[in-house]
């Protein structure tokens, strides 16, 4: 998240050290949900396991928001599949031997790069049919370190560890890019259909704008004071750039444990300070020492957003990468103080023809 500019408010060094060890407000990279291996109405061109020789391009993509992107674009042109299953940390994935079979039989992988997939790019490199097939959407929309512009570096995701912050597809404009990219792809690999493939995503992208317009008329009716996040994961920091908002900071150990005794007084310590109205815990880390340190901070404790887990299972209508940001923003704006009337207005379903 974006700790690069948003923690740094004369916060010392040692609590930010330990928001870097152990609190949460929103969730983690894998959620409790059902597989990325279908999403929502239509899905069953989403759960593919690339045996039919139709002509079709089969596609692999990673984490259920990509998959429901990728979708929206290809919608039944393609035959579709993610390999990381909800309710998986995407970051430690480790890929099972199908995934290799189905790899194997993919014309290209469509992943989101940045480093969240390493376990599952190195799979693909051995195992694609043709590994110059391998597109990473991140590396595509952002380059550089412009804290403005760039990719952000956080406690999670530190400048000296090399790898930034992958989590771009929080934010609605760049799910906008990767779609226009996926669009891309797909027809460079599938010309015959790029007319099909651009309709699709001129739909997809309508609805990406009203979502985009929604945030920005519902997020006025949060106090102003409130528009900051204490996360547990480091999964909005370019929602919080494109937006506005301070991301105080962020708190998941690289070891998944608890925080120490002293830990928990300095963020129930910090709570206080900020006045932070509502801490926000992980689905796929739940913790009762979050929910104490929220009461003792005088905090509301909210542990189901998300940021890789459309809600509901893969027949519900809800259960796309629109019905997740519409369901987060429902919940966020109401927690923080304030009401998301227009983001319940956007339309959550998959968009594209059949």
């Amino acid at each position: 998240m974006r700790l690069s500019f948003a923690v740094l408010h004369g916060l010392p060094r040692l609590l930010l050290l330990t928001t870097a060890l152990g609190v949460a407000f929103l969730t983690g990279c894998g959620e409790q949900g059902t597989s990325s291996e279908a999403v929502g109405p239509g899905a069953s061109s989403a759960s593919s396991d690339f045996k039919r020789d139709d002509g079709k391009l089969n596609v692999a993509t990673t984490i259920a928001p990509l998959t429901s992107i990728i979708l929206n674009v290809g919608g039944s042109r393609i035959h579709l599949r993610g390999l990381i299953p909800d309710g998986v940390d995407s970051h430690t994935y480790e890929p099972r031997p199908s995934d290799a079979e189905i790899l194997s039989r993919a014309d290209l992988l469509i992943m989101n790069g940045a480093h969240l997939e390493g376990t599952t790019e190195a799979l693909a490199k051995t195992n694609l049919k043709d590994p110059k097939k391998i597109y990473r959407l991140a590396e595509a929309t952002l380059s550089g370190d412009d804290p403005e512009t760039g990719f952000l570096y956080d406690f999670s995701f530190p400048k000296e560890g090399g790898a930034p912050n992958p989590h771009l597809w929080m934010d609605p404009l760049y799910a906008m890019k990767y779609a226009d990219l996926t669009r891309q792809w797909l027809s460079e690999n599938d010309p015959k259909n790029a007319d099909y493939y651009r309709a699709n995503y001129e739909k997809f992208a309508a609805v990406l704008r009203q979502l985009d317009e929604a945030i920005r008329k519902d997020q006025l009716t949060v106090p102003t004071a409130n528009r900051k996040l204490l996360t547990y994961h480091d999964s909005w920091a370019y929602w919080a750039r494109e937006y506005g908002w301070t991301v105080i900071g962020a708190v998941q150990p690289s070891d998944f444990s608890e925080p120490s005794a002293k830990e928990v007084a300095d963020l129930i310590g910090q709570i206080k300070r900020e006045r932070v109205p509502a801490v926000f815990g992980s689905e796929v880390f739940p913790s009762k020492t979050l929910q104490a340190i929220a009461k003792e901070g005088g905090a509301t404790f909210e542990d189901q957003l998300s940021d890789d887990a459309p809600p509901g299972d893969v027949r519900d209508v809800r259960h796309t990468y629109l019905g997740m940001l519409v369901e987060d923003m429902q919940i966020m704006f109401k927690r923080l103080g304030g009401s998301a009337i227009e983001v319940s207005k956007v339309p959550v379903a998959n968009t594209a023809t059949d």
